[in-house]
């Protein structure tokens, strides 16, 4: 099972910390973000992890190097600038036919291998995780009709929205 993580983001959010360290290095605990994911995704049977990295790259090649420590192969695709979200599986030059592809940011109990399981079983496409997102409105909703009637009220509701992790 092969995965793309991608990790070159510059973790604008996270300034003042980001400004001298990339985001998948940022300590969770003992261990950094990334170093968790790629033991999650180790455990659950991924044996090569593309790191597709940009913004602070050598620091992230220094840290986890070609992956021996963790049992797993590493390669790096890098981004000499930034590119997007998903526009640096451009620069990935080999691919399985089926693969996972996540951010290197994203912690979750999801069981991997159950998961590449089932996009095989489903012959789809693609097959997108997603998280159910309560969203709390902390004013009142107005439903109107075409005729901008007020029809309904409703206060301070909270939405749930369904997001792709």
């Amino acid at each position: 099972m092969q995965a793309i993580i991608l990790a070159g983001g510059k973790g604008s959010r996270l300034k003042p910390y980001t400004t001298i360290f990339p985001k998948p290095l940022m300590p969770l605990g003992d261990h950094p973000i990334l170093e968790v994911i790629i033991k999650q995704l180790r455990y659950y049977g991924v044996k090569e992890i593309t790191l597709a990295v940009g913004y602070l790259k050598e620091l992230l090649r220094s840290y986890f190097n070609n992956g021996e420590k963790w049992d797993i192969k590493l390669n790096y695709s890098n981004e000499d600038k930034p590119l997007g979200t998903v526009a640096p599986l451009k620069l990935i030059k080999e691919f399985h036919d089926d693969f996972i592809v996540m951010n290197g940011d994203v912690l979750t109990t999801l069981n991997f291998n159950d998961f590449f399981n089932y996009h095989l079983q489903s012959n789809s496409i693609c097959t997108i995780s997603m998280y159910k997102k309560p969203v709390k409105i902390d004013l009142g909703i107005l439903e109107v009709d075409k005729n901008k009637f007020i029809i309904n009220y409703i206060e301070k509701p909270t939405l749930n929205y369904k997001v792709s992790m």
